[in-house]
């Protein structure tokens, strides 16, 4: 009787490892491959927001081709901080800066807070005076590595509506 109850044991103890071996081992290739989809989807997603970043950049000096080779002679990232610092300077006037095309309004001036360089020739800035907000789209030329010269060719103001 005991030799009977020690095989019993003995083969429900096989069972249960054989079922919980069987288990974890499907657990485990189930994990994985819900891992594995998991990376595509992510790798995919990465792909979308790298290519929709290379689109937003296909207006900018640093990605443009045919920009650089018209600025051959200057190093374009050192250019374009230059070019931004130049135009933020006019920020300290007390009227304002004036390529936005704005006069001031009351106590508040209208100056540039955000740049950017689309092109050899192009710049998209946006504006404002703390309660207007506006865009300007100004050329500018490169004289030398510290010397430009800025010309606004077209500014707009948003209504007060829309703030």
């Amino acid at each position: 009787m005991k030799k009977q109850l020690l095989l019993y044991l003995f083969i429900v103890s096989l069972l249960f490892n054989v079922f919980t071996y069987m288990y974890f081992s499907k657990k485990e290739a189930a994990t994985q491959k819900k891992y594995e989809a998991l990376d595509v989807k992510y790798k995919d997603s990465i792909q979308v927001f790298g290519n929709k970043l290379l689109d937003a950049d296909y207006f900018s000096l640093e990605k443009n081709d045919r920009a650089q080779n018209y600025l051959a002679d200057y190093d374009v990232t050192k250019l374009s901080t230059a070019i931004s610092e130049a135009l933020l300077e006019f920020n300290s006037d007390p009227q304002g800066n004036k390529y936005t095309d704005q006069p001031m309004m009351g106590e508040q001036k209208f100056i540039i807070n955000k740049i950017k360089i689309i092109n050899h020739r192009w710049i998209v800035a946006d504006y404002s005076n703390g309660t207007l907000w506006g865009e300007v789209l100004i050329k500018y030329f490169v004289e030398s590595d510290t010397k430009f010269t800025f010309e606004t060719m077209d500014s707009y103001l948003y209504s007060s509506q829309f703030n």
